[in-house]
C-alpha cells in the first residue's frame, strides 16, 4: 500500500467478507479482477488500476459505509455480468446529470455502483 506520487489519494479498499473464494469468483467473473492470496484470511484484488483486499478477519458490515463506484463503458453488459456472477441489482440503470448508473449488491450484501458517461 502507499507509493510515492499518491499523496492524499485513495490507495486501497478493503472489504470484510465471509468467503474469500466466493468473493474472488464474483468479482473475477463480473469484472475480470485478478487476485493474489496472502494466506487463508486475506486476498488482494486488482482491477488494473486500484488494489484492495478481501479479509475474513473481521465481521461483514455491508451497510452504512461509503459507496464504491466503478466505471463501465457498457452498463447493460456489466449489469448482465453482475447477475450471472451471483449479484443482485439494488437500483436498475438510471440517468443522472453527467451519465447513467446502477447499483448492485455482491454476495456479502455490499452495495456498489457502476456508472458510465454514456
Amino acid at each position: 500500500m502507499g507509493t510515492q506520487g499518491h499523496d492524499r489519494q485513495i490507495d486501497y479498499v478493503e472489504l470484510n467478507v465471509s468467503d474469500i473464494g466466493r468473493s474472488k469468483s464474483f468479482y473475477g467473473n463480473a469484472f475480470g479482477w485478478s487476485f493474489t492470496d496472502y494466506g487463508p484470511d486475506y486476498c488482494e484484488f486488482s482491477d488494473g488500476r486500484l488494489k484492495g483486499g478481501f479479509t475474513t478477519t473481521a465481521p461483514v458490515r455491508a451497510s452504512g459505509g461509503p459507496l464504491v463506484i466503478l466505471y463501465g463503458d457498457d452498463l447493460e453488459d456489466i449489469e448482465k455480468r453482475v447477475r450471472k456472477a451471483g449479484g443482485s441489482i439494488a437500483k436498475p440503470i438510471f440517468s443522472f446529470p453527467g451519465g447513467r448508473r446502477f447499483h448492485f449488491c455482491d454476495p456479502d450484501g455490499y452495495e456498489l455502483a457502476v456508472w458510465s458517461a454514456r
